[in-house]
């Protein structure tokens, strides 16, 4: 475990200065606002993420609730990046000044991403005081210096690319014209939000998804690093609430997160699916029955067991649904289970042994925000340790990832079973095959990247994977029939799945094998070498 130098630390004035000096340029192209899978990021010392770009944003997201008649608060969250409330500031200015209901944290605390789905599923199941959406203002689990501001519609997940492909455009055109029309408060007048008790909000609420009493009466021992994010407040308040033998191992708030182990690359990056990041509570796993971490704007879950270590998000999620789906809800027999396409196939595997259904769809969790709002999908997860499942009723909780309930539901499931989660995933691996798991960069050009995003299934000529019939070739989810933006190929114990990446000139092979690490080197290696064939092809028809 090596923490960062004090030299490496981010300089938190410097950068709050840039925020408010820095204008970007709209003619280079990494200064516009871009929105991701998690909305739009940058740093303000880049010119990427500034004070401009957050009143463009803002600004276009007040245009687009006029037009689409969101009339509702608007709930507003916030983690603990150092941009994170110079920028929520701003985003109250633009609302306040648009006279839209902003609601923040009652104590000026910070406010995570769950809560805030939480709370416009609660606001507009009511049906009272018109339809409810939200921001927050979060670049996830990226380094310090990074800042970030995503939207949430009505129906309380990640908006889709046709919401934030309007804003994104709304917001680049104001940039382009100086930021004219955007609205603010009148000089020496101050921008009022209403409070909100936040924290209470949710976790009063969370018996209705967890089984809280079996946790506390079990004595369970269980042991929560929040990373320096949103999350400190709401454990504490768990904890005191349900009688919990729960330890809050770091309440520290620090913009620097100087605390945090450095990466693999070096940087401070708070990743609660990292060995780096997670090597603090690692090292004092045997202490607790579980333990689990939160990344700052806990939507994003890490599980360590005294038998598992750090746990792969893949064998969480498979042990989750095996957990849910086996008898531990009273959910409807056609509830099904939902997965990303790069997540791992033991999911499959489990949800045929739970006999349940399994929804594969892109990469993404806005994919799953319809089926977890319908109740079709008890549970819905993604490999990179994202998830949320049903309420005990059936109902919604949330529509977003929720890093809380995961590792809750980790506790409840040692509690009851007296299993924990690693044991229980080794069973399963037991049953039905272990898998190896590997994600990889591959060096592609501009070019490249976008033959790769618009592959067609007869470009990729190989009949075979690694010694296996190759039994599927994928440009298209089969759960819902949703481009994935690249390819999966499916063999009977291996696949991958390759995509470009959104910010680098790489592409990404997701693979893996039941065959064993010899096999998934194999798999990896013929993966590289079908999509440079695939891409010589699409280069030569193009």
């Amino acid at each position: 475990m090596t923490l960062a130098d004090p030299a490496q630390l981010v300089d938190v004035d410097a950068l709050i200065g840039a925020y408010y000096d820095h204008r970007p340029d709209p003619d280079v192209p990494e200064q516009r606002v871009t929105f991701g899978t998690s909305g739009h990021r940058g740093t303000s010392r880049a010119s990427t993420f500034t004070e401009s770009h957050v009143l463009a944003i803002a600004e276009a997201v007040c245009r687009y609730r006029a037009q689409q008649g969101i009339d509702g608060p608007l709930f507003l969250g916030r983690d603990t990046h150092a941009l994170s409330e110079p920028a929520a500031r701003t985003v109250v200015e633009v609302l306040t000044a648009h006279g839209v209901d902003v609601v923040v944290d009652d104590r000026d605390g910070y406010t995570p991403t769950p809560a805030i789905s939480h709370a416009i599923l609660t606001h507009n199941r009511a049906g009272e005081g018109g339809t409810a959406d939200g921001i927050v203002v979060t670049p996830s689990h990226n380094p310090p210096e990074d800042g970030g501001i995503k939207y949430n519609p009505p129906h309380g997940g990640p908006a889709d690319t046709t919401v934030t492909g309007s804003i994104e455009r709304e917001a680049n055109a104001l940039l382009e014209e100086g930021l004219r029309g955007v609205l603010r408060p009148p000089p020496g007048q101050t921008a009022q939000p209403r409070r909100r008790d936040y924290v209470s909000a949710y976790v009063a609420d969370l018996p209705a998804v967890i089984d809280l009493d079996a946790i506390a009466s079990s004595g369970l021992r269980m042991g929560v690093d929040p990373l320096g994010g949103a999350s400190v407040a709401y454990w504490q308040a768990i904890a005191e609430r349900y009688g919990l033998n729960l330890t809050v191992t770091n309440d520290t708030i620090d913009p620097t997160f100087r605390f945090v182990p450095l990466d693999w690359d070096g940087k401070i990056r708070m990743d609660c699916s990292s060995p780096h990041a997670m090597a603090g509570l690692t090292a004092i796993a045997g202490e607790f029955d579980v333990a689990f971490a939160n990344d700052p704007d806990a939507d994003r879950h890490g599980i360590v067991t005294p038998t598992a270590g750090l746990m792969n998000p893949n064998h969480h999620l498979a042990a989750c649904i095996a957990y849910l789906f086996g008898g531990h809800r009273d959910w409807p027999p056609l509830t099904a289970v939902g997965k990303t396409l790069v997540s791992s196939a033991i999911i499959d595997r489990v949800g045929a042994d739970r006999d349940r259904r399994v929804v594969e769809v892109p990469v993404g969790f806005k994919w799953f925000v319809d089926g977890l709002l319908d109740g079709s999908l008890g549970f819905g997860g993604e490999e990179s340790a994202g998830a949320s499942f049903l309420r005990r009723d059936g109902g919604p909780w949330s529509t977003d990832k929720d890093g809380l309930i995961p590792c809750l539901l980790a506790a409840e499931m040692t509690a009851t079973t007296g299993t924990d989660p690693g044991q229980l995933y080794d069973e399963l691996a037991g049953r039905l095959g272990r898998p190896a798991y590997r994600r990889t960069d591959v060096a592609a050009t501009p070019a490249q990247k976008k033959v790769l995003a618009a592959l067609s299934a007869e470009q990729v000529t190989g009949t075979e994977l690694a010694g296996e019939p190759i039994h599927e070739v994928l440009t298209k989810a089969p759960g819902n029939d949703a481009p994935i933006g690249g390819v999966k190929v499916v063999a009977p114990n291996a696949w991958f799945a390759a995509r470009p990446s959104g910010t680098e000139d790489v592409y990404k092979i997701y693979a893996e094998s039941f065959l064993g690490e010899d096999h998934l080197a194999r798999v990896i290696a013929e993966a590289e070498e079908l999509v440079a064939g695939a891409l010589g092809r699409g280069d030569a028809d193009a």
